[in-house]
């Protein structure tokens, strides 16, 4: 089944929509038991763990790759890369000399919980550090999968426009942080970042909000703070 798609609008000759629905239920509650066990097994290895997603172009494997080079001075840090094929940001995150387990889904338009849980088991030991899940690139499919994280990581380009988070509601009101990457082009893109802002809360009230530059570090510091308050409030929740 195509993820994204309404399933009581889908048709499939000889099925009906009540039981297109119903494999979709299975289908999603499968993955959410496999991702409990995950977030159990990352909770028991002290792993604080964020799935990035965005869609294609954002920067968020420069974002990652900039951010883990820093990350890694100072606690266990591991990769898990998603793409549809190749092994290229696999191969840009092992350069930075941390480890990454690449998965090519094929057709499929998204990670889910087995594939996360299987690739976990590939990566060396990483007590008390990070993990990073970056899905595959689409800002549909993604936001209905929970892949055991502790939260979603939403990246939006100054490239793409303000209206993204009206257009991919579900992706926005599932994330716990918005990141706005390439800050350093909105002068010349005449992109407004309050308009995005606004735009995300009236999907996710609660959405945390930041604006980075891959390229220049801008907004790094305030990401870095952010993270190590994610791992204050995970240890105190165990």
């Amino acid at each position: 089944m195509n993820c994204g798609t309404d399933p009581a609008r889908l048709k499939i000759a000889g099925m009906s929509s009540d039981r297109i629905i119903q494999i979709e239920r299975d289908i999603l509650g499968r993955n959410n038991t496999m991702a409990a066990d995950n977030r159990a097994r990352f909770l028991a290895d002290d792993l604080l763990v964020f799935n990035l997603v965005s869609s294609p172009g954002a920067g968020k494997t420069s974002l990652l790759v900039r951010a883990i080079s820093e990350l890694k001075k100072s606690r266990p840090v591991g990769v898990i890369e998603g793409d549809q094929q190749t092994s290229n940001d696999a191969e840009r995150v092992r350069a930075t000399g941390v480890p990454a387990v690449q998965i090519n889904t094929g057709k499929g338009c998204h990670l889910d919980a087995a594939m996360v849980g299987e690739a976990y088991r590939r990566l060396p030991p990483l007590k008390d550090g990070i993990l990073f899940i970056e899905n595959v690139g689409n800002l549909v499919c993604p936001a209905a999968f929970d892949l055991g994280e502790a939260c979603k990581i939403v990246v939006l380009s100054t490239t793409e426009g303000e209206d993204k988070p009206l257009k991919y509601p579900d992706m926005f009101a599932a994330s716990a942080l918005m990141l706005i990457n390439k800050i350093d082009l909105a002068p010349v893109l005449d992109f407004d970042p309050a308009q995005t802002i606004e735009y995300a809360r009236r999907v996710n009230p609660k959405i945390e909000v930041l604006t980075v530059s891959a390229r220049n570090g801008e907004g790094f510091a305030a990401f870095y703070a952010w993270i190590r308050k994610q791992a204050a409030h995970q240890k105190r929740r165990a």
